[in-house]
């Protein structure tokens, strides 16, 4: 690694402000290449000679940047730069919000899902050994069916699901500001499940529901499934949903639920402020709205995991959804929801849907977690997951045009926004000819916006044959 010199003298107005210019110098300094990824910053001694600051101040100013995840620490070396941002996010769908309309999801994204391709450039490959925490998950699995006695295969689970899931469960929920019980938790078959129980328990067929935009086309599968209609609001792919948009929408006309991410939301990773979760629950007091949390991705955050929009709600009008399958594995195919005021008929619907869910697989997550193998696994994850964005960010920062690209500290995605005049939606056969699967933009929308977008996911390890993949792109998307 190489040691940059450290150039200038900062101008402090007042000693207030300090750790907040030193901060902002230093991401300058990021930003503008003077110190690239992998670059030691000057010590914390040699800032506070040449700065003339306190050990306090400089210590404050790095903290806030490792909290950002552009500075990661090495016990014994330093600072080391882990991100450039030269990007920034694209721009919303529009300043005006729109008119709520039906849902038609394009059959593109079933022929992505068909590929196994949300999540890859190259599908195909499944290269590398099995990871310490899926070794351990298959462990508590195995013991949880071998435990299985007499005639228990004859029985279903209970509808909310086992209790010592739950129960753990209403642990690691705890950590987040939200003392779940284990009566309010009931197991799912994954988050699109819970979404799905959350919409039929709070909506009527040709009821309105406010969604983001950029947003999960997951969400839009099911509002044209059950037959609603969408309201889509801008939604930064930083700060998540705009609501004073969400204001003006509620103002205009009768929208019965809210779907929002707060935490790392695909496509871009967006974190919600503080403010704008409150303002959030303000407005569903206000207009009597279902709030429906799908907080999937929460648990991947690099350097903090927010706590859940579900630790704000005083009245019992949020629908807490979400899931293993982003943070731990897919194929696991259990989720949660909390369904609130609305809990009892989530229940009935969750009978009704899929009657009883896998007791010996809830029993070995339950076993898996109380062993703190959950706990450790999410740890290694959040490490190889900023790593792997790092890589992703680093190659598309060295393509022959500027792109403009989230940074998320959390999720599994970026937003990649291109010129213009690119149509990723006719790119798509053009890639798959070439052995690239690419998730275009308008699949993110009902409105078909964001025909020069791209999502690309960092959720797999950048090799060189997915490097090459990424390189091709480019070329496929008429960018030389």
């Amino acid at each position: 690694m190489v040691q940059i010199k450290f150039w200038g003298r900062l101008s402090l107005a007042e000693e207030t402000y300090r750790y907040q210019q030193l901060e902002q110098w230093l991401q300058q300094g990021i930003s503008d290449g003077r110190w690239k990824v992998g670059d030691r910053l000057p010590s914390i001694r040699e800032i506070c000679a040449q700065q003339g600051l306190s050990k306090a101040t400089v210590q404050h100013a790095l903290q806030r940047l490792e909290a950002q995840g552009l500075l990661e620490v090495r016990p014994k070396a330093g600072h080391f730069v882990t991100l450039v941002p030269t990007a920034t996010e694209p721009p919303r769908v529009t300043s005006q919000i729109d008119v709520p309309r039906p849902v038609n999801v394009s059959d593109l994204l079933l022929d992505i899902m068909g590929r196994s391709a949300a999540f890859d450039l190259l599908p195909e490959l499944h290269a590398g050994d099995l990871p310490p925490g899926i070794i351990a998950l298959n462990r508590s699995i195995g013991r949880a069916l071998r435990r299985q006695r007499g005639a228990d295969f004859q029985y279903y689970d209970k509808p909310a699901g086992d209790f010592a899931l739950r129960e753990q469960l209403g642990l690691l929920l705890a950590k987040r500001g939200w003392p779940a019980t284990t009566d309010g938790l009931c197991i799912t078959s994954g988050c699109q499940h819970a979404l799905f129980l959350a919409l039929m328990a709070c909506c009527q067929r040709g009821d309105v529901v406010a969604v983001e935009s950029p947003g999960f086309y997951g969400v839009l599968q099911l509002l044209e499934q059950l037959g609603l209609q969408v309201m889509e609001i801008p939604t930064s792919t930083a700060t998540g949903m705009d609501m004073e948009a969400l204001e003006e929408a509620l103002g205009r006309w009768d929208i019965q639920a809210c779907i929002v991410s707060p935490a790392f939301a695909t496509p871009g990773g967006a974190l919600m402020s503080d403010a704008s979760r409150r303002r959030l629950m303000v407005l569903a007091e206000e207009y009597d709205l279902a709030v429906i949390e799908d907080d999937i991705y929460a648990e991947s955050g690099f350097s903090q995991v927010p706590d859940t929009l579900k630790a704000l709600d005083d009245t019992d009008r949020v629908i807490h959804c979400s899931s293993f399958s982003k943070v731990l594995s897919r194929d696991l195919r259990l989720g949660w929801i909390s369904g609130g005021r609305w809990h009892q008929r989530i229940l009935h619907l969750k009978m009704v849907t899929q009657l009883a869910s896998s007791r010996y697989l809830q029993q070995g997550v339950a076993e898996y977690m109380k062993d703190g193998e959950l706990s450790a696994h999410l740890r290694r994850q959040r490490k190889l997951l900023r790593a792997q964005r790092d890589r992703l960010l680093a190659s598309l920062q060295a393509w022959p045009v500027p792109v403009r690209v989230t940074a998320p500290q959390g999720g599994l995605a970026v937003w990649l926004e291109l010129p213009a005049t690119v149509d990723t939606l006719a790119a798509y056969r053009k890639a798959l000819d070439a052995g690239v699967v690419i998730t275009p933009g308008p699949l993110f929308s009902a409105s078909g916006e964001y025909a020069n977008c791209l999502r690309i996911s960092f959720s797999h390890p950048w090799d060189e044959r997915r490097i090459r993949a990424l390189n091709q792109l480019p070329e496929l998307l008429n960018l030389t």
